[in-house]
């Protein structure tokens, strides 16, 4: 097995469009919800959702022709790709046939679905684009920042709902550690904040109907009512150790284990018991030498603000870890400042694993003013914390049971 690092890293999210702007404000605890801009919400029950806001895919070398050729989703993934490969420098220290691409998307498209089936229904067939099909489909972010970076390695876009990220990045790290491959550019990207998935989202009784911001994203708190519909994308450039090290790459941290298992229980809900997440976490660890009462250990939980997640995630950390050694661990949910942002969220929220490793401040769970009693571990409510963690782990936990999470190591002087 070889080494596996990060050495590059590039976001778009509903609190930064840049790596420290993103930082900042997770440290400074701020709150990306507020009321919806993209659509008039006057007949909805959902109000409120984390935007991402003030971005310009020109700003990301997209010209308008570009601009057309892509959905959003497309848009967000490629202008965090272009962070994170310009943040490694990997370009022209690859080979390209050993340089891959693993992004995927939850959903992909649908704003690409929703236009062309609005121009079906009110035009006729031949108004539908030529570009319907490429623009729509959920792989096309990978295959295009792999045409933009001449990466002719491994491409393997996931889609695993709310886990698909994090289970790209894991699976990009098997590849390099088993040799198929000296760098991957992994991650994930969303853009869903539209009529028919917020509309979707309501009737399956998953989104807080909460209208201020502030109270809308709650995580583990015994107010929450739902999670908050979030967007952007989150990219990461992994590297094989001995090849990032002969270039002298800067490394972040060090991918040091993943998990990946499934409940096999609901389409939706999660096992109540947490035994599908946590053998995820327990894989994840392991593989990472981690080790309890020695290793210092921070939890980035999937943590979304729904009744059942929070406290079947609870319950999982416990069986993951053991009573004591869960009460010991530091944890927080940065959805309850960045949203939910389903295909993206595994990815960003690894980036603020990594981070949080690397700086010694663990982001905070905002808005957690009335802990829930079945929910009784420090998720660091309010305010960031200083704290040297040795190892980091982010948890995802997708509706059709998926698991996944990956394991970092503060990267070594």
């Amino acid at each position: 097995m070889k080494r596996v690092v990060i050495t590059g890293m590039g976001v778009i999210s509903p609190v930064g469009n840049s790596l420290p702007a993103f930082w900042d404000s997770l440290k400074g605890g701020v709150c990306g919800v507020g009321p919806i801009t993209k659509f008039d919400t006057a007949d909805f029950k959902v109000k409120v959702a984390a935007e991402v806001k003030d971005f310009n895919a020109a700003d990301f070398g997209m010209d308008v022709p570009t601009q057309r050729r892509m959905d959003l989703f497309t848009q967000y993934a490629m202008a965090a790709a272009k962070q994170a490969v310009e943040d490694s420098g990997i370009l022209g220290a690859v080979d390209p046939e050993r340089f891959g691409v693993y992004v995927g998307s939850g959903i992909g498209g649908m704003n690409t679905f929703i236009e062309q089936n609005n121009r079906l229904n009110q035009r006729g067939p031949t108004r539908v684009s030529a570009l319907f099909i490429p623009m729509m489909i959920a792989n096309m972010a990978a295959g295009s920042i792999a045409i933009k970076y001449d990466a002719q390695g491994p491409c393997l876009p996931t889609v695993t709902a709310c886990a698909t990220s994090t289970h790209a990045a894991g699976e990009a790290y098997r590849a390099i550690a088993h040799g198929y491959a000296d760098a991957i550019i992994a991650g994930g990207a969303e853009a869903t904040i539209n009529p028919l998935a917020v509309a979707g989202f309501t009737t399956c009784m998953a989104l807080s109907l909460e209208t201020d911001p502030l109270k809308a994203s709650l995580p583990f708190d015994a107010r929450r009512a739902g999670f908050v519909m979030g967007e952007g994308s989150g990219i990461l450039v992994l590297e094989e150790y001995e090849h990032a090290k002969a270039r002298g790459a800067k490394i972040y941290a060090e991918v040091a284990g993943y998990g990946n298992t499934c409940d096999a229980h609901h389409v939706t809900a999660p096992r109540p018991d947490g035994s599908g997440g946590a053998r995820a976490m327990k894989q994840a660890l392991e593989q990472a030498n981690y080790t309890a009462g020695k290793d210092s250990l921070y939890i980035n939980a999937h943590g979304t603000g729904t009744k059942l997640n929070d406290s079947s995630e609870t319950t999982a950390i416990k069986l993951a870890l053991g009573e004591e050694d869960a009460k010991r661990a530091r944890i927080s949910s940065t959805k309850s400042m960045t949203g939910h942002m389903l295909g993206a969220a595994g990815a960003v929220e690894l980036i603020a694993s990594a981070l949080a490793l690397q700086n010694g401040v663990i982001p905070p769970t905002i808005g957690l003013e009335q802990p829930d009693p079945d929910c009784d571990l420090n998720y660091t409510p309010l305010a960031a914390q200083e704290a040297h963690a040795d190892v980091a782990v982010s948890l995802s936990l997708g509706f059709g049971g998926h698991n996944g999470a990956v394991a970092l190591r503060r990267a070594e002087d």
